[in-house]
């Protein structure tokens, strides 16, 4: 026999359909959420560079491999061929004015100036000899023309004499018209005896001149190697820093071989290369940035190589300070050659974010959420990169490299 349900009993029921029917939901919640949080991709802010968009100025500029080298550095090379026979200074030595850095082997040297000076005194024994034989030439020609005079006087004589008989009738029209052409004949012998002799004293001076002019080049040649002689004993002529020599003892090196280099270090500038596709972009006085262990100073372009090696250009730039105590010579520098400046602009801090191209997605942080975003940027340097749209000022974005997370439209930043 059935018996009815009191009200308590089916309260009892419907208040545990309730609370089971509750639970239900909530566990489906918890499920839904869960799943949620596993599906959405997160990433830790401890993970993230982040920097703040702000306003400023941005110097468009070109990127160079640059190198410290000293202001002045003077290349000491080899007067003569000769080997190396001492090295007295050490790489990193301070040099004094005429201090001696190495010593050449002189024997080579002593002996071809000893035959200099052995020709040389042949050659002045030459030219005595010379003068003595153009002197001795000059006189006969002169006794010849004094013999010649004495003749032509004594024809003009006999001229006379034939005259006068001719006119007492003594004497033939032939015979005088012979004496006259007897000394006609002997007149111009005297004449080319004179221009013989003035010829010949032209000729004398020539030959002495020309034998001069040797004996003026082998003193130049003996002087000239008496002072290569005297610098084989190699100084420097300057105040500075030994920064490279030769110290291989008995090598043998050919006149202008470098021997030796001495640099100043009171003062440096640098030297850079960059690719040859932006040569066009470089101009002499194009202001630059040299930024050394997080130091920057500034400077210019005082000199541009004409050629291309390799595929570079090679320039050369003067610094505003070029004392400063972080130059140091052979060391590496990052240069920028500044184009253009932008004042008050939209500007973010540059980072491995940046690919250069003028858009490209990045990342906003706001809410815990790394958003992905579509940004545009202008110019860029070593420090910052000028935005053009997509951001506003005080936005934070992520600034390390997001190459892996670039198809992922949100992450979830987490502490």
């Amino acid at each position: 026999m059935d018996r009815a349900i009191t009200p308590a009993t089916q309260n009892q029921r419907r208040r545990r359909r309730w609370l089971l029917g509750g639970a239900a939901v909530v566990l489906l919640l918890g499920t839904v959420l869960a799943f949620r949080s596993v599906l959405k991709p997160s990433i830790r802010r401890t993970d993230l560079l982040m920097a703040t968009v702000g306003t400023g100025e941005v110097e468009a500029s070109l990127t160079a491999a640059g190198t410290v080298i000293p202001g002045r550095e003077a290349v000491i090379t080899s007067p003569i061929q000769s080997t190396i026979r001492r090295v007295a200074l050490e790489v990193g030595a301070r040099v004094k004015p005429g201090q001696i850095i190495l010593e050449l082997d002189k024997e080579l040297a002593r002996s071809a100036l000893a035959k200099l000076d052995d020709e040389q005194l042949r050659n002045q024994n030459k030219n005595s000899q010379l003068q003595l034989t153009l002197e001795r030439s000059l006189n006969d020609l002169r006794a010849q023309a004094q013999v010649q005079a004495v003749k032509v006087r004594s024809l003009q004589s006999a001229l006379r004499d034939e005259q006068q008989l001719l006119q007492i009738g003594g004497g033939t029209a032939e015979n005088v018209r012979q004496a006259e052409l007897s000394l006609a004949v002997a007149e111009l012998e005297a004449q080319r005896l004179a221009r013989q002799i003035q010829t010949q004293q032209r000729s004398n001076a020539a030959d002495v001149r020309e034998l001069g002019y040797t004996v003026s080049m082998q003193q130049r040649s003996i002087a000239e190697l008496a002072t290569k002689l005297r610098q084989a004993t190699v100084s420097s002529q300057q105040p500075g820093v030994l920064t490279w020599v030769n110290e291989g003892i008995g090598t043998t090196v050919q006149a202008g071989d470098p021997l030796a280099r001495v640099a100043d270090l009171s003062s440096f500038r640098v030297r850079a290369t960059i690719s040859d596709t932006y040569a066009d972009a470089l101009h002499q006085g194009d202001p630059v940035v040299v930024r050394i262990n997080d130091t920057d100073l500034r400077g210019a372009i005082t000199a541009i190589s004409p050629s291309v090696e390799k595929g570079v250009v090679t320039f050369y730039a003067q610094l505003d300070q070029p004392h400063h105590p972080a130059l140091r010579a052979n060391l590496r520098a990052d240069v920028s050659v500044v184009t253009r400046a932008h004042h008050g602009v939209l500007r973010v801090k540059n980072g491995p974010f940046y690919q250069g191209g003028k858009e490209q997605p990045v990342f906003v942080v706001a809410g815990g959420r790394a958003v992905r975003r579509i940004v545009r940027f202008g110019d860029s340097n070593f420090d910052f990169v000028q935005i053009l749209g997509g951001l506003r000022p005080g936005e934070e974005i992520v600034i390390s490299d997001m190459k892996d997370h670039l198809n992922t439209p949100e992450l979830t930043v987490t502490e």
